[in-house]
C-alpha cells in the first residue's frame, strides 16, 4: 500500500521500494529520504524529466500545498543534510510535513461547521490540535475539558461502571443522544470522549475520527457527504466516524429519518445534544437506535470548579487573552458570586468572568497608564455584577422548563401552600412567561380544584384574566399573585371535576348505543310530536315541589355521579 502511494506520486518503484526498505516502511519518511536524495539519484531525474537543479518531481507537486509562487531553479537553495529538504526561499516549510496537515477550509465551509473537528494522525496516533487555544475565542470554548476525567457536575453518566465508561474500555461506542441544559457539558462530552478513547487506544493510535455539524446550518446534503467520507475511512483504514449532530431537535422528521439506516448499519456512530424534550422532538424511530444520556444543571460548587480552574490555567485561561505581561487576581467572593447567579449554566458564568477580567484589565492600565508589568488586575465584586447584569434564569416559553413550572404552580396552589405558589408564580414572570397564560390556567383551576367548595372563585380568575388583559405586565403582577393567592387558600374541591369524568367514562363505555332521551323529557313543539308521546307525563316542578320524577336513562336510574352532600340522590 505504502509503495503504491509513492508510486502514485510519480517515483518510480524500486526508488519508493528503496525508501521504504531504508525508513522501515514509514511512508513520510520515505518521502523525504527520496527527496532529501534525489540529487544523487540519477534514475529518479531521469523518468521524471526534471531539470537537475530542483529536488521535486512533476507528479509529485500536486500533493503539496504550497502558499507561494511555484519552484524555478534559481530560488531553490541548496541541500544542506539528508534530515532537510530544499524548499522555495519564501516557503519555509519542509514539503514532507504538509502531508499530515488538513487543507485550509474556505469560509463558507467553515461556517457549516461551527466547532472545529478534532483529527487525529493515524500513522503516529498524535493530536494534530495546536497546543494552545487561540485567545481570540471565548473563554467558555477554550477551556472545554480535555477528556472525561476533566468533566464535572456529570457524575451519574461519566462514572467508572457506567455505560459510557464501560463501552469505552470495550471499544463498543453506542449512538447516543445527550439531553440537557445549556452549558451543562453536551458538545464537551462529546468531544472528551474521542480523546478518551485515544488516551486508552492501544499503542495511542485513535480509532475515532470526530465530525461535528449543526442542525441550525447543516442539511441533508452535508450528513450524506460525512456518511459517505466515513464509510470511506472505515473501508480505508478501519478507522471509525463520530457524527456529532448539536441542536438535533431542529431537524424535521424528515430530516430525522436520515440518520436511521447509517446508525443501522454501523457507518458512524451518532452522537446528538439538545437542549428539548427527546420524547416530544426527536422521532420515534431514532430513540430507538440511540440511548437517552440526562444532564444535570451545574451546582454552585461545580462552576466554582470551573472557574478556578479558568483563572490557573495560564495556557487556555483568563492570561491567555490578558497579554503576557497582565496577570489577573479572582477572590472567592466573586467566584461564589458567578456560582450562584448563573443558574447552573457553565458557559455563562466563564464568559462573565471573562468579561469581568476585561473590565478589570482596563481599569488597571489606565490606572497605571499602561505600566501594568509589575501589577495585577483584581477583579471585584462590581466588576462581575456589571458583566451578569442580572441574575440568570434558566427559562423557555415552550419547552421544558416551561412546563415544568406551570406544574408546580399548580400543584402548590393545590396544596394550599401559598408561599410556595408565589415563589413559582414569580420564577415564570422573572423569566418572561406571557400573563395571560397564567390567567388562562388560574381559570382552570378554579373550576377543577376549587369548584363548588367556593364557587366564586371562578369570578376571581376571570376578573384576573381580564384585569391583565387590560393593563399587562408589569403592572399585572400583583394581580396575578392575589388570584394565586386567593386560590391557594382557598377550600378544594374535585367533585364537579370528577362527576364529569365519570359521566365521560359511561359515555364512552356505554353497551351498544347511547339511550335516547326519556319521552318526558322531550320538547314538543308541534302536533305531530305530542301525538308521539313527546313531554307527556312530564311535571313542571316549579307548581309541584313535592313531585319526584326520574331525568337519567332507564339503564342508569340511580346512578350518581357528584359526590356533594347537597345533592339529593340515591347511591347505586
Amino acid at each position: 500500500m505504502a509503495e503504491e502511494q509513492l508510486v502514485s506520486m510519480g517515483f518510480p518503484e524500486e526508488i519508493a521500494a528503496e525508501a521504504l526498505t531504508a525508513t522501515g516502511g514509514d511512508i513520510i519518511k520515505a518521502t523525504e529520504w527520496i527527496l532529501s536524495n534525489s540529487h544523487n539519484n540519477k534514475d529518479s531525474q531521469d523518468s521524471c524529466n526534471s531539470s537537475p537543479i530542483s529536488p521535486f518531481q512533476p507528479k509529485i507537486d500536486r500533493f503539496f500545498t504550497f502558499q507561494s509562487k511555484p519552484l524555478t531553479p534559481t530560488s531553490v537553495k541548496p541541500i544542506v543534510t539528508n534530515k532537510e529538504v530544499a524548499t522555495h526561499e519564501e516557503d519555509v516549510e519542509s514539503p514532507f510535513l504538509r502531508l499530515t496537515k488538513r487543507p485550509k477550509v474556505s469560509d463558507s465551509e467553515q461556517g457549516r461547521n461551527e466547532q472545529p473537528q478534532i483529527v487525529f494522525d493515524t500513522e503516529q496516533g498524535r493530536n494534530k490540535q495546536p497546543k494552545k487555544r487561540p485567545p481570540h475565542e471565548p473563554l467558555s470554548e477554550r477551556m472545554r475539558p480535555r477528556t472525561l476525567d476533566d468533566v464535572v457536575g456529570q457524575d451519574h453518566i461519566l462514572a467508572p461502571k457506567s455505560l459510557l465508561r464501560s463501552a469505552i474500555d470495550c471499544g463498543r461506542l453506542p449512538s447516543i443522544i445527550l439531553w440537557g441544559p445549556p452549558g451543562t457539558g453536551k458538545t464537551s462530552i462529546a468531544r472528551a470522549i474521542v480523546n478518551t478513547c485515544s488516551c486508552s487506544s492501544e499503542g495511542g493510535v485513535n480509532t475515532y475520527r470526530f465530525v461535528s455539524l449543526s442542525a441550525v446550518t447543516s442539511g441533508v446534503k452535508d450528513v450524506r457527504d460525512a456518511v459517505e467520507e466515513a464509510r470511506r475511512m472505515k473501508k480505508k483504514g478501519n478507522k471509525r466516524t463520530i457524527l456529532f449532530i448539536d441542536e438535533v431537535h431542529r431537524f424535521n422528521k424528515a430530516q430525522q429519518d436520515s440518520f436511521l439506516p447509517v446508525i443501522e448499519d454501523g457507518s458512524v456512530i451518532f452522537m446528538g445534544a439538545t437542549t428539548e424534550n427527546p420524547s416530544f422532538h426527536l422521532i420515534t424511530p431514532l430513540l430507538s437506535r440511540c440511548r437517552v444520556l440526562t444532564l444535570n444543571p451545574l451546582k454552585p460548587h461545580h462552576i466554582a470548579v470551573l472557574l478556578r480552574r479558568a483563572t490557573n490555567d495560564s495556557d487556555k485561561g483568563l492570561s491567555c487573552c490578558m497579554g503576557e505581561m497582565m496577570k489577573i487576581e479572582v477572590n472567592d467572593e466573586c467566584i461564589e458570586f458567578l456560582s450562584t447567579n448563573c443558574d447552573g449554566d457553565a458557559r455563562v458564568a466563564l464568559n462573565a468572568l471573562e468579561i469581568s477580567a476585561t473590565t478589570a484589565a482596563a481599569r488597571t492600565r489606565m490606572a497605571r497608564n499602561d505600566d501594568v508589568s509589575s501589577f495585577a488586575a483584581v477583579i471585584t465584586l462590581d466588576d462581575v455584577k456589571e458583566a451578569m447584569q442580572c441574575k440568570h434564569l434558566a427559562y423557555d416559553k415552550a419547552g421544558d422548563e416551561h412546563y415544568n413550572l406551570i406544574s408546580a404552580l399548580h400543584k402548590s396552589m393545590r396544596g394550599s401552600d401559598a408561599n410556595a405558589s408565589i415563589y413559582w408564580l414569580a420564577r415564570m414572570l422573572e423569566g418572561g412567561e406571557e400573563p395571560l397564560y397564567i390567567a388562562r390556567r388560574l381559570v382552570r383551576f378554579a373550576s377543577e380544584d376549587v369548584g363548588l367548595a367556593d364557587p366564586s372563585a371562578l369570578c376571581q380568575a376571570v376578573a384576573c384574566y381580564q384585569a391583565c388583559h387590560f393593563i399587562g405586565m408589569p403592572e399585572c403582577n400583583v394581580i396575578l399573585a392575589q388570584c394565586v393567592a386567593y386560590l391557594a387558600l382557598a377550600p378544594k374541591s374535585i367533585a364537579v371535576y370528577r362527576a364529569l369524568g365519570e359521566a365521560q367514562k359511561v359515555v364512552r363505555e356505554s353497551v351498544g348505543q347511547n339511550e335516547g332521551v326519556p319521552l318526558h323529557l322531550r320538547n314538543a313543539p308541534t302536533k305531530l310530536m305530542k301525538d308521539l308521546g313527546y313531554g307527556r307525563e312530564y311535571i313542571y316542578p316549579p307548581d309541584n315541589p313535592n313531585s319526584s320524577q326520574t331525568y337519567l336513562p332507564r339503564s342508569l336510574q340511580g346512578y350518581k355521579f357528584l359526590d356533594w352532600p347537597n345533592v339529593a340522590a340515591n347511591d347505586r
